[in-house]
């Protein structure tokens, strides 16, 4: 079996936490693991980690990799998208390499998004070894969660008679409802939440792609390359609409007995780690008298005072504060901001790069002050600047400067001068993570001043 997880989406409807540069499925949410992390650990446990391919964008990839480590999984795949295109062409995209490296017609592959909570674990992988059969014999089969309430934020699965097993016949796929039909088909028994999980063989998915999604089965077709040179050219369109839709071939397995969340909003999140009280709080919280609140924060005190029915998520640029039942309309924020072409949207005040991170401590006009934390053996681009001079200073490890033509070691509480125009490369040769204090001067202080000369990410001028 291969397992495909999806680990490209950008999520916005847990903003501020998530950011189109730090998506949900990197987030530390749902305990001391990223929701990535824990959904590779969920499938080693039915496949190998040479069996897993990730599916993401290049903007991701140096977190996806971080992510395998974790996991102990670095002979995991990893495959980027070109564009985004929503599920169905990503699907192909993962069938067209998983047949480019050998496999065979009859190979069942799993798809999976990579930021939902199952639990326990044990359970699901026996559910999903059970159903490998009905992949073998035909069948596209999709994992339904048992519904315990009138939940408006899934679509729904409507199924017919028994098939064999646990498994059933698939009648139709409903999009979300609103209350009253929610309630309905809770009512009526044989509904079920859709996971946005499916199992099948290759030979099973590409006849279904070739009688109702040509034009993804023709770039299909071409092979994995061909794939990726004309992947934007693909409709934007989920493997629900394109296929699961129309297909004869639908079984559905309920997820039973199986606790399943996707983490979709900030009422998920508060619904699933509240306390007796209606009450969840994660941060430095002083709350008195709340009820049915939720209050996370980061870095500063947060007082609550007699406060009902209310969602406070705080960052250190953007604190968001909404009624609950509202989590829904975050996208609908973010969209607005996106036209606003507010920078909040893509950017936090830390971001990731392959080499480490950096955090924006104070900035304000011809200054920026930074944070900056290199692993161990990592190192920067040679590169320079023509519109700023950069002030370093050691806070802990030793780090190595490359400044035109010297090389010099640098340690606690020493600093440097980088002037304009120079030619620089700041590496960590030790063992520990090297942090510095970097204060920026000059007119422009954009990220995009950065001209490379030699990159060991392979990454070019911003």
């Amino acid at each position: 079996m291969k397992i495909v997880i999806l680990a490209g989406g950008g999520g916005s409807r847990l903003f501020p936490l998530s950011r189109s540069c730090y998506p949900k499925q990197f987030l530390h949410i749902a305990g001391e693991k990223s929701l990535l992390v824990q959904t590779i650990e969920r499938f080693l446990g039915l496949a190998e980690a040479k069996d897993i391919i990730i599916v993401t964008n290049k903007d991701y990839i140096y977190h996806v990799q971080a992510e395998l480590k974790e996991a102990g999984a670095e002979d995991a795949h990893i495959i980027t998208e070109p564009v985004g295109r929503n599920t169905a062409p990503a699907i192909s995209l993962a069938m067209a390499y998983i047949k480019m490296q050998g496999a065979a017609d009859d190979e069942t592959v799993f798809i999976s998004p990579a930021d939902h909570l199952i639990k326990p674990v044990a359970e699901f992988r026996k559910t999903v070894a059970s159903a490998e059969a009905l992949a073998k014999d035909g069948k596209i089969v999709t994992f339904g969660i048992v519904p315990d309430k009138p939940e408006t934020g899934y679509g729904y699965i409507k199924t017919a008679d028994k098939i064999s097993g646990n498994a059933y016949a698939v009648e139709a796929f409903k999009e979300k409802p609103d209350e009253q039909t929610a309630a309905e088909y809770i009512k009526a028994g044989c509904y079920y939440w859709n996971s946005g999980m499916f199992m099948f063989s290759l030979k099973t998915m590409e006849a279904e792609l070739k009688a109702h999604a040509s034009g993804i089965y023709a770039a299909y077709s071409g092979g994995y390359q061909a794939m990726l040179a004309d992947f934007e050219k693909l409709p934007d369109i989920s493997i629900d609409y394109a296929v699961a839709e129309k297909s004869a071939q639908m079984a559905l397995v309920p997820l039973a007995g199986i606790y399943w969340n996707d983490i979709g909003s900030w009422d998920a999140i508060a619904e699933t780690f509240s306390d007796s009280t209606g009450n969840m709080y994660s941060g430095d919280i002083i709350a008195e008298n709340c009820t049915n609140t939720m209050i996370l924060g980061q870095e500063r005190l947060i007082a609550g005072l007699d406060l009902q029915n209310l969602m406070v998520v705080d960052t250190p640029d953007v604190l968001l504060v909404a009624q609950k039942g509202k989590s829904q309309d975050v996208k609908q924020l973010v969209n607005k901001l996106k036209k606003e072409k507010r920078k909040e949207v893509d950017e936090n005040r830390t971001m990731y790069r392959p080499w480490g991170s950096y955090t924006i401590l104070a900035e304000g006009d011809g200054y920026k002050v930074k944070r900056i934390t290199i692993n161990p053996g990592a190192k920067l681009s040679l590169q320079l600047h023509y519109h700023r001079s950069e002030h370093w200073t050691v806070i802990s490890g030793t780090g190595k400067l490359t400044l035109d033509d010297k090389e010099v070691f640098f340690r606690e509480n020493e600093s440097t001068y980088i002037p304009i125009g120079v030619r620089h490369r700041l590496e960590n040769p030790g063992k520990l993570p090297l942090s510095i204090i970097e204060v920026q001067n000059g007119k422009y202080l954009g990220e995009d001043d950065i001209v490379r000369f030699d990159d060991m990410y392979g990454r070019k001028a911003e």
